[in-house]
């Protein structure tokens, strides 16, 4: 049985079994007390930086809102998050284009609603970004390897060599562009703070040899995302990353750093979140099969994508959880039709013997990637619902 009180409250419990009690599963429930501890205690720890907040961790209005009163700025993926952020009065110049893979429209959309700050990693994007977004501001991306110590990588898809990256910057600047700085991100969920030293030492690679060789002085370093929420797997603590990067960057830059930029998403948002579903079924395979199949109303099409190859590791707790309860391993899996719609069949998850079809399961730490992952009616299955509690004075 998961220990609950490792990953939440008997206060914050208390409060989201109150607050939930009446609605219908699944559902996820969005604590902002949580996110507003998260960006306080990230800006704690890195006060020498800028928070973008990655809208696409999750992109409810009322986390938008939360974090823009706290002096968050947002770092964009598409139109339709422009526009959703832009109506909920925050200004352009605290937003960041941040997808590499944009149409030419999408650029001039952007430079039309007063957005500066463009990412690249590609010669065809940055041409588009100089015809549609004139001397607008651009940075590029680097790639960097994570596949294999980060829970969700993000390597090979987003980023160029270091020797593209360099050329793109003085392509960027002979189009008329600004050339500000350099970006990467080491992998969402990443374990190894290590990730970042090798990072870094890249960017002081281009940053050196830019104003040496082609007279150009950059002046920012987009650390990305990558820190760390609670699952199951266990992380190094925040400070630990803080002060880690802060060492490796004081190491390659010395005291007087460039602008720092960070982009942190689940970070914030992840253990914000308790994603209620309901036991639809439970069987076994054949009379002496060892592990109970749990069929749950909520699967990998709406809410759970991150566990594709099991890759996010949720702690669950049930409504039959007691101390010292009888348990057995179990074969998760959603309500589709879908062969693919198995959440955890290689990881084992224990689950009280005598789970039957209405009880319910909990997934803590699912502020992040669930709901904004949720097809829009696979099977007629609907998108899962979002409920933000009531922020307490």
């Amino acid at each position: 049985m998961i220990n609950r009180d490792e990953f939440i409250s008997d206060e914050d419990w208390r409060e989201f079994l109150a607050f939930s009690k009446d609605l219908e599963t699944p559902y996820v429930v969005i604590n902002p007390k949580t996110i507003e501890l998260n960006y306080q205690r990230l800006r704690g720890f890195f006060p020498y930086s800028e928070i973008f907040y990655a809208v696409k961790a999750n992109p409810a209005p009322e986390i938008i809102s939360l974090l823009a009163g706290m002096g968050s700025n947002f770092d964009l993926a598409s139109r339709p998050e422009l526009d959703m952020v832009l109506s909920l009065g925050i200004q352009a110049e605290r937003l960041s284009y941040g997808n590499t893979i944009k149409k030419a429209g999408d650029v001039a959309y952007f430079y039309e609603k007063g957005v500066r700050m463009f990412a690249t990693d590609s010669k065809e994007d940055l041409r588009n970004i100089a015809s549609a977004a004139p001397g607008s501001q651009i940075y590029v991306r680097i790639l960097v390897e994570n596949s294999t110590t980060a829970d969700w990588p993000l390597s090979r898809k987003f980023g160029c060599h270091p020797d593209m990256a360099y050329d793109l910057i003085i392509m960027a600047r002979d189009r008329g562009l600004v050339p500000l700085g350099i970006s990467f991100h080491v992998g969402s969920q990443q374990r190894d703070i290590g990730q970042w030293d090798d990072a870094i030492a890249k960017t002081k690679y281009l940053f050196s040899c830019l104003e040496e060789y082609e007279g150009i002085r950059l002046s920012m370093i987009n650390l990305g995302g990558g820190f760390p929420t609670a699952y199951i797997q266990p992380t190094n603590t925040l400070s630990e990353y803080a002060a880690e990067i802060k060492r490796y960057l004081v190491d390659d830059f010395g005291e007087d750093l460039p602008r720092i930029i960070l982009e942190p998403g689940r970070s914030l948002v992840g253990n914000s979140g308790i994603l209620a579903s309901e036991v639809v079924l439970v069987s076994r395979k054949n009379n002496t099969a060892l592990n109970r199949w749990v069929y749950l109303d909520t699967g990998k099409f709406n809410g759970l994508l991150e566990t594709i190859d099991e890759a996010i590791k949720y702690p669950i707790v049930t409504s039959k959880d007691v101390p010292g309860g009888k348990e057995a391993e179990v074969i998760l899996a959603g309500p589709t039709c879908d062969g693919q719609d198995i959440l955890y069949e290689r990881y084992k998850y224990r689950l009280p013997v005598d789970l039957k079809i209405g009880d319910r399961l909990y997934f803590l730490s699912t502020g992040a990637y669930t709901s904004s992952y949720a097809s829009v009616g696979f099977n007629g299955f609907a998108p899962i619902k979002t409920c933000i509690m009531p922020l307490k004075e």
